[in-house]
């Protein structure tokens, strides 16, 4: 597993080598995907309760690069 930026990283072996939230089985895209089409952080929180406020500021970050 490498860490491709803050709170982010990548493993061939884990979700196809998509980037990652903390090495966890909770790609970037989907989280990206959620908040785009309008999906609120409690919701996603209910639904993902190991992600936490620093992981949507890092997914976002991410994707700002």
């Amino acid at each position: 597993m490498k860490y491709i930026a803050e709170g982010i990283t990548v493993d061939e072996d884990l979700c196809g080598g998509k980037p990652t939230i903390r090495g966890m089985r909770i790609t970037v895209n989907t989280i990206l995907g959620l908040l785009s089409v309008g999906e609120t952080r409690e919701n996603i929180f209910a639904n993902y309760p190991t992600v936490n406020e620093n992981d949507l500021k890092n997914c976002l970050n991410y994707a700002k690069n």
